[in-house]
């Protein structure tokens, strides 16, 4: 998915939600690849009573790989992702590293 640089500026601040619909928090900032011209990852300051608020604890936030983001556009989608604890319930998730 193709990015402008007028869109990058534009990344800041959105909020994220997964794709089943649960509120994550919003982006406050990106991680480049300067060798390929490419977004390595963003990172999303998570709400506090948010899905992923509850799920990282005390934490900022976490750090989402770009391969994960499925749309952007008034807000960004993710793939949906779950903690260990609510993978053994059954649901599959993808891995993302809190900061």
């Amino acid at each position: 998915m193709p990015i402008t640089v007028k869109d990058i500026a534009e990344m800041f601040g959105k909020d994220v939600f997964t794709g089943k619909g649960f509120y994550c928090g919003k982006v406050s900032d990106l991680e480049f690849d300067l060798a390929r011209y490419k977004i390595r990852a963003i990172v999303i300051e998570a709400a506090k009573e948010s899905f992923i608020g509850k799920m990282v604890g005390g934490k900022k936030g976490l750090i989402v790989p770009y391969p994960m983001v499925q749309a952007i556009g008034d807000i960004v989608i993710i793939k949906h992702i779950v903690s260990p604890a609510m993978s053994e319930e059954g649901e599959m998730g993808e891995a993302v590293e809190t900061v």
